[in-house]
């Protein structure tokens, strides 16, 4: 297990704070006046979802988080049709033998779990042998099932309507997005980046 530095508190790494997993969102490295730089992060708990800001000093070091990360593929989620206690699993299998299946539930998964197309192939990290979330893909093409046609001259609300997406999802898309079109979706922010 290696040490970092106040430094080296970097986006993308993986840290433990108070014993928990998190993921450095952003970072800032500055200096006040005549103090000791100092450097502003944004963390995320990768088992709660919450997001803190924490400074950390000069002296301070923390421990970098081994996190496990494999391939897998999605399959398919339960839907409300079952007992309340199955609601809410998405099952998925290893990406070469679909035999190999398990199940993870909803809180695991996360809000890109609406973005999550059958057959597609994602990453699971696992920290300490327990499966804390999925990595998709930055930007996910899907296909728009439902928009309302976008009537002249209605920009009042700042020309998007709400679209629903082949997953069950729906977001915010231009006007000019119409039914069976592809669109690309930023999975991290839950947008509209372009069409496919």
């Amino acid at each position: 297990m290696s040490l970092l530095e106040y430094n080296e508190i970097k986006e993308r790494k993986y840290i433990i704070y108070e014993n928990e997993p998190y993921e450095v969102l952003s970072s800032h490295v500055f200096r006040k006046q005549q103090r000791k730089p100092v450097n502003a992060t944004k963390l995320k708990n990768l088992i709660t979802g919450s997001v803190k800001e924490i400074s950390f000093h000069v002296s301070e070091k923390v421990e970098e988080a081994e996190i496990d990360s494999k391939e897998i593929k999605y399959l398919y989620n339960n839907k409300s049709s079952l007992p309340a206690d199955r609601q809410g699993e998405y099952w998925f299998s290893e990406p070469n033998d679909p035999s190999k299946r398990f199940s993870l539930k909803a809180e695991v998964v996360g809000p890109a779990g609406q973005f999550l197309k059958a057959n597609t192939v994602v990453s699971i990290l696992t920290f300490q042998g327990r499966h804390i979330g999925l990595k998709l893909p930055i930007k996910v093409e899907l296909k728009v099932v439902e928009a309302p046609p976008a009537v002249k001259g209605d920009t009042a609300k700042g020309g998007t309507k709400q679209v629903k997406l082949e997953t069950g999802a729906y977001i915010n898309a231009p006007l000019f997005i119409n039914e069976g079109e592809v669109i690309r979706i930023n999975t991290e922010t839950g947008e509209y980046v372009e069409r496919a």
